[in-house]
């Protein structure tokens, strides 16, 4: 259960609601694993959203993530009550630790998982993530080690609707380790976005892709998300050409999105950055190509010039936006 300041994550909450279902079909419980400094808090809601029992390790050392010290945590609870599956968010510390703690176990991970299922006659998790560039969907088994280790990416799996006052089983841990034993330490934490919206936050997304032909076109989607108070997106191929960071890079190289709107601008549509946006509410393709791939995966298409069509949504949303301010002054 991926925690920072104290604050649960997102992803932690999906994957319970995804390991509700592995565990009923399992007939087994579902656990969330906390580890941390003062976050009592939290188990309630881990509760509320379908943990059966939480394992907790509450201590200083834990204040920070630190994949040394999680690691060794973590993996005293495995070994002490092992669990047949063990799931991680596809996140930066997710990633780390999920790694790391398989090592120490010797059992396999798949990573970046879109889709889990069992296989109930052999009691094995079923952990599908795209491959070959996105050309398709791989299912991976873990027969012969355990615990079977997969993480997830955000925004794919949906969090349940939680049940106010819901409890559960405590189980209080100690960690086998000191501040003195660490290699690593915390100096200071620093966060920095700005007036930037996170893209696995956002509920409005503009994106552009290698149709907007150079970096003066990319600047429509700036000009449109700023209208709209949106996150930019982009496809792999406008940011390796320069015209966006990674960090705003949707699909399977980049991040995952669920947002209310998707603006698709000049992005053909490969599965590579599909993957990253299909659980968008409504999506909205703008592409000059009738034949491209994207229209399969919209809610509304526009076959058109993006350098005519987008102009004149920012145009009409500006109009809105001042009306808006006009009614509300």
């Amino acid at each position: 259960m991926e925690q920072r300041s104290g604050k649960i994550a997102p992803v932690s909450l999906e994957l319970l609601g995804a390991g509700r279902k592995l565990a009923d079909k399992l007939n087994v419980e579902l656990a969330g694993v906390l580890l941390g400094h003062k976050v009592d808090q939290i188990v309630n809601e881990l509760y509320e959203y379908g943990a059966d029992t939480v394992y907790s390790i509450d201590h200083p050392v834990l204040e920070h993530y630190r994949s040394e010290a999680y690691q060794v945590g973590v993996v005293d609870l495995v070994k002490k009550y092992k669990p047949e599956i063990l799931l991680f968010g596809a996140t930066v510390i997710g990633r780390d630790l999920a790694s790391t703690v398989a090592t120490e176990l010797g059992t396999g991970l798949t990573a970046d998982c879109t889709r889990l299922d069992i296989d109930l006659k052999n009691r094995l998790l079923e952990a599908s993530r795209p491959a070959m560039g996105g050309n398709i969907m791989a299912t991976i088994l873990c027969k012969n080690h355990r615990p079977q280790m997969a993480s997830v990416r955000p925004k794919v799996m949906k969090a349940i609707d939680p049940i106010k006052g819901r409890t559960g089983k405590l189980v209080e841990h100690p960690i086998n380790i000191d501040e003195n034993q660490l290699q690593t330490k915390v100096i200071s934490v620093v966060q920095e976005l700005g007036n930037k919206i996170r893209l696995s936050d956002a509920n409005v997304i503009v994106a552009g892709g290698k149709g907007l032909q150079d970096e003066k076109g990319f600047q429509l989607v700036r000009e449109l998300a700023d209208v709209l108070g949106a996150a930019v997106g982009a496809s792999r191929d406008a940011v390796e050409a320069g015209w966006a960071e990674h960090s705003e890079q949707v699909g399977q190289t980049g991040t995952t999105v669920a947002p209310k709107l998707y603006f698709a601008i000049g992005i053909s549509g490969a599965v590579q950055h599909t993957v990253g946006m299909e659980n968008s509410e409504i999506v909205v393709a703008i592409n000059k190509d009738p034949n491209a791939q994207i229209f399969e995966k919209c809610t509304y298409g526009i076959v058109g010039d993006a350098f005519e069509v987008v102009p004149k949504f920012i145009n009409e949303f500006k109009k809105l936006v001042q009306s808006g301010e006009r009614k509300h002054g």
